[in-house]
């Protein structure tokens, strides 16, 4: 079994029209033990942007740390929020900077770029290569499956409660097909005005 295994998980994040969303499971286990429900992997960064983390528990947690301490220090000095794709870049940087010891981490990026709110998403590895693209990214011990639902559902230029009804059934039906993620999900749809958070029902098994 990969590290990256070892808790399970599965994230996504989807595009529509000037609007985003990113979605992931609340499952803590280890292995194939379920420990909690209510897992945070997907973190607010402002407003206008989002990060999920995939992989090791504890190196999630580590890096969520780091990222608030970045942050806070960007804020200090720029005096305004950070661009999705700066963040990207910068969370680039950070697992770059580790590659010889890795962070057992795989982020997911969703947020609104710039005066246009033009829809910005990425994924990376765990040594910071990113992927962009302009429909949806996926992570988590569940990427097979989130491929072929967001492949079968994915729409461009999804209103944002179209957008939160696709991505909720590509989570759903990809973590009843994986035995370490599910237990809980979160969905987050970011429009440039608001940020709606809603908590899935989920099978308990």
């Amino acid at each position: 079994m990969s590290i990256l295994e070892y808790n399970g998980a599965g994230i996504v994040a989807m595009t529509g029209k000037n609007c985003v969303a990113i979605a992931a499971d609340t499952r803590y286990g280890i292995r194939q033990q379920t420990v909690g429900t209510d897992m945070q992997k997907i973190f607010k960064i402002h407003d206008k942007l989002f990060i999920g983390l995939n992989g090791l528990a504890t190196d999630v947690q580590t890096v969520n740390e780091k990222l608030k301490f970045r942050m806070n220090m960007y804020n200090l000095k720029e005096e305004r929020d950070i661009k999705p794709s700066s963040f990207a870049n910068l969370m680039s940087n950070i697992l770059y900077e580790k590659r010889f010891g890795p962070w057992f981490i795989e982020p997911v990026i969703a947020g609104l770029e710039g005066p246009e709110n033009k829809p910005f998403i990425c994924a990376q590895d765990l040594i910071g290569a990113p992927c962009f693209t302009d429909n949806f990214v996926v992570s988590g011990t569940c990427s097979e499956a989130l491929y072929g639902m967001c492949e079968s559902l994915y729409k461009p230029d999804m209103e944002p409660e179209d957008l939160f009804e696709v991505i909720s059934q590509c989570l759903l039906a990809a973590v009843d097909r994986d035995c370490i993620s599910g237990w809980g999900a979160v969905v987050h749809v970011i429009t440039p005005d608001s940020i709606t958070t809603k908590r899935l029902k989920v099978r308990q098994d």
